[in-house]
């Protein structure tokens, strides 16, 4: 199979998983697997970090009228309390920079262990298995238990707690970033759309740094130069992956509004089962 072709494949598994909670990570893993990529080839790993920056894209773009009304509000939330206008950093973007700044410190700290990690078929199994059986708890304990129905109603407590459970997702590949964010979310009391939006909105800042991150190091570390070819299949990848995400964002917005995550847990379960006992086998 050609690079090309297989960076089209990724780029369609990318953005069908990244925001839905099942671990993009895990799909990209066993995806390049079966399609016979060697998991330590340097470009590979960078290709896989890079096609998330096209998947991240178009949370800005489809967020971005509600993106440009929270700086607007943001800004005039600076210059002062107004009367029936929350403190700065009671605004969503503040709390969405606080959820970041609590996630990305111990991540930084943690890189070599997550590296470790994301090479773990097993870890990645077990994660999409545990994972999977807590979705499906928490949205049966808290689904209709929610006090909190949007972002501008969230306390700094409720952002601090949901970057704390993103920590975990970083830790062990499998978790899913976006499963993590949302169950946070719902344990404290926060409703599947609300969850969800912050969710996404949560993202931008933390794949833009987790991404840019990881390409710096590959730049930093590699002694050979990206050939033209490699650009085109990272190209390939890229936009692939921002038009399958931007799709996959309307369509699991609308989701969440008449139905819960339990289907996706159960599927996590399934695929997390059959990676295990692949590997046992």
């Amino acid at each position: 199979m050609s690079d090309y072709l297989v960076a089209f494949v990724v780029g369609i598994v990318e953005g069908l998983t990244e925001f839905l909670p099942v671990s993009s990570t895990a799909h990209i893993i066993i995806a390049q697997k079966l399609l016979g990529l060697e998991l330590d080839n340097p470009f590979w790993k960078m290709f896989a970090v890079f096609i998330q920056l096209g998947a991240i894209l178009s949370v800005v773009v489809y967020f971005w009228p509600r993106l440009v009304e929270f700086l607007g509000s943001f800004l005039t939330a600076l210059r002062g309390p107004n009367e029936g206008t929350a403190v700065w950093w009671r605004h969503p973007l503040a709390l969405v920079l606080c959820s970041f700044v609590v996630t990305a410190i111990p991540c930084f700290l943690m890189d070599k262990f997550i590296g470790e990690n994301l090479e773990s078929p097993m870890m990645i199994g077990l994660a999409m298995v545990i994972g999977g059986i807590a979705m499906v708890w928490i949205d049966r304990t808290y689904g209709s238990q929610s006090t909190t129905n949007s972002m501008e109603q969230m306390s700094m407590k409720q952002a601090i707690v949901i970057g704390a459970a993103q920590i975990l997702a970083a830790a062990f590949p499998g978790t899913s970033r976006s499963m993590a964010t949302i169950a946070g979310g719902q344990v404290m009391g926060l409703s599947r759309p609300a969850a969800l939006e912050f969710s996404f909105f949560l993202s931008i800042p933390v794949m833009f740094a987790a991404s840019g991150f990881k390409l710096l190091q590959y730049i930093l570390k590699s002694e050979e130069s990206i050939s033209s070819a490699q650009w085109t299949t990272l190209a390939i990848g890229f936009f692939t992956s921002f038009f399958v995400a931007l799709a996959v964002i309307a369509w699991f917005m609308q989701w969440v509004k008449a139905r819960g995550f339990t289907p996706f847990a159960v599927y996590r379960i399934i695929v997390g089962l059959l990676v295990i006992f692949s590997l046992l086998g």
